[in-house]
This record gives C-alpha cells, structure tokens and sequence, in this order.
C-alpha cells in the first residue's frame, strides 16, 4: 500500500480542551478559535485576497484517537446521531474511525492576523479539538459548494437544543469569576450553546450523573434534570474560589 506524506501547515488555538464536549459538526455553536500556521507557511502573500471569502474549508487530522490508531479497519461504526448502538457503514458517517485520519470542516473567517513572526487565522463556528493539525485551507464557494435541496440520511434536521439552567452554586461562582475578570460574558454563551447540544456520549443517559467537562479553561459541571441541561460547578483550571 502507497502512503501518501502530507505536510502540517498549523495548528488550532481552540477552546475545546477535549474530545468531550465538542459539537458534532461545524457551525452548532459559533466558538472563537484560530489556526497557528508554521513556516514557510506563516507568509502573508499565501493569504492576500482570502478577505474576498465569508467561509473557508478546513482539512485536520485527527491526532487524538487512540482507539482508532490501534484497532484494525472497521467496515461499521455506530454513529452518535442513532444513539449508539445502530450499526452502519463508515463512508456513510464522519466518524473519526476511519482508514484515513482525516476530517473536513466549514468555518466562518474573521480575519488574518500577524503578530510578530505569527500568522493567524482567526475563525468561527470550528468543531476542532484543541492541537489539531491543520493541513489545508480552501476558499468555501457558495454557488457548488451548498447544495440547497441535497438529503442528509439520517442527520437531516439539526439536533434539538436542550435548555441550559444553572444551580445556585454555579451561578454565583460564574458571576465571582465575571467580577474577577477570569471569565468573560461570551465564554458563558459560548460553554451555555456547548452544552444545549448535549454533550453525553451517546450510549451514557444515566439519570442523575454528574460529567465534568474542560472549556475554555473552565471545568465545568452538570448533569441532567429530565429535558435540561443544570450546570453544577464552575471553575478555572486548576483554581477554586
């Protein structure tokens, strides 16, 4: 078997400390986040007339996927989108088990970016694990790019939003860190859109459980009360009030 070698030209700046927590595809929430591009990519002429496109397509690779690194090609997969347990075929999900690790996102493009010998590519909309290896970025076009009338299979509709509550603990160690300046306003809207998507594997609905997940530098607490979301605990990484 021929094995293609492709180049990493940058790295995501992201938000999403783990796997955990990531949205399921690009665009559900409209995180913050940006590409570190390397040399001799880090060149401004290779960007000069991106400003000219609203979107662009990202080309990662999946780099922290242990269990597909070590496990043989897997014809079938179970999707999250049919709650785990269905099987269907892997060229018919985005499933990150796949025989090439590679994923394909659309995002929003805020701006290019130097600063120092850095260049960045500041984006919206990213569902890209924090040190994800970027190894393309290709202009989004409208006209061939959205097929308005295309069928989705089973992920046709987008998923329902779950409503998002805070405890009374989390709600006055949120507003301490705001105060403080650890935490702003568009973090708590950002971690509230994260999590109205649920993000429980698809196979744990354990009634009453408490998950933690890491965002932003938060560790972040919740569990679900029958249809919502009830964030528990807030705190800096390795912080407490």
């Amino acid at each position: 078997m021929t094995e293609l070698k492709i180049p990493i030209i940058g790295y995501m700046k992201s938000p999403y400390r783990e796997k955990f927590g990531i949205p399921r595809q690009p665009n559900l929430v409209q995180v913050e986040s940006y590409i570190e591009m390397l040399e001799p990519y880090n060149d401004l002429m290779a960007f000069e007339g991106i400003e000219e496109f609203s979107h662009l397509w990202l080309i990662w690779q999946f780099h922290d996927n242990k269990n597909a690194e070590s496990t043989k090609f897997r014809p079938q997969v179970r999707p999250p989108r049919l709650g785990g347990n269905k099987k269907i075929g892997v060229f018919a999900t985005r499933s990150m088990y796949r025989p090439s690790p590679m994923g394909l996102s659309v995002v929003q493009l805020k701006e290019v970016k130097k600063i120092g010998k850095s260049v960045r590519i500041y984006v919206t909309g990213s569902d890209l694990l924090d040190g994800t290896p970027i190894l393309d970025i290709k202009p989004y076009i409208q006209y061939s790019d959205a097929v308005m009338d295309a069928q989705s299979g089973y992920a046709q509709d987008e998923p329902v939003r779950k409503q998002v509550i805070w405890s009374e603990a989390a709600e006055l160690q949120k507003d301490q860190l705001i105060a403080m300046g650890s935490l702003e306003i568009q973090t708590v809207f950002e971690l509230q859109e994260v999590l109205s998507l649920d993000p429980r594997p698809a196979y744990q609905h354990d009634a009453g459980r408490v998950y933690g997940m890491l965002f932003a530098g938060l560790n972040v607490k919740f569990r679900m009360i029958g249809f919502d979301v009830e964030v528990l605990e807030i705190q800096c990484e390795h912080k407490e009030l």
